[in-house]
């Protein structure tokens, strides 16, 4: 995988064989920060990265300048390998092993992005219930964005506080923020498939 933008635009990163993980495809992480760069200025954005696999998404958001980033998976093989990579790069990332619900279920601190891509044959019921305790627990800065990937096989639009999705060859984005009077600006994207060639 590589980093597509920031201070280590290009950079290739090498995840060892064999860690239980579906990393997020150049492609789709291209467009989804394509969009994320027309709310957000990267610099100082405080993210938590949950299900972080080979800390793919996390590694952007550091080279663009987020910082603090979170990075959470229950496998131990990934967070080491997410710890080695922010050493190397002296990355802001602190790489979490923990279940991602009980993460979320004793959590006391507030972020301006949080990015959840779980595996995708988990339960309906568990993609729902990560966004449910986003927001139950206040994780989720006012102003600030959930996006949850998955498959075109989970429906998540009928939550509360969901905004928009954007779907990409296989995958979906689903993005979620606090409810406000105003509509969300999104004239720039069209809601159509784009499929990956």
């Amino acid at each position: 995988m590589r980093i597509i933008s920031g201070k280590y635009k290009g950079r290739r990163i090498n995840p060892p064989k064999g860690l239980p993980v579906r990393p997020t495809t150049d492609m789709s992480k291209e467009s989804l920060f394509n969009i994320l760069n027309n709310h957000f200025n990267f610099d100082g954005l405080k993210i938590l990265d949950l299900f972080a696999g080979t800390g793919n998404i996390s590694f952007e958001f550091a080279s663009r300048g987020s910082e603090p980033i979170t990075s959470v998976d229950g496998d131990f093989g990934c967070v080491k390998f997410i710890k080695q990579t922010a050493a190397e790069f002296d990355f802001p990332i602190a790489a979490v092993k923990s279940d991602v619900f009980k993460f979320l279920e004793k959590c006391n601190s507030n972020f301006d992005i949080v990015f959840a891509d779980p595996p995708y044959d988990l339960d309906q019921a568990k993609f729902e219930k990560v966004v449910l305790l986003v927001f139950e627990n206040n994780i989720l800065d006012e102003e600030g964005m959930m996006i949850i990937e998955h498959s075109k096989h989970t429906q998540l639009d009928h939550l509360a506080n969901f905004s928009f999705q954007k779907n990409y060859g296989g995958s979906v984005f689903s993005f979620f923020e606090f409810e406000t009077d105003e509509e969300t600006e999104d004239d720039d994207f069209d809601d159509e498939d784009y499929e990956e060639e």
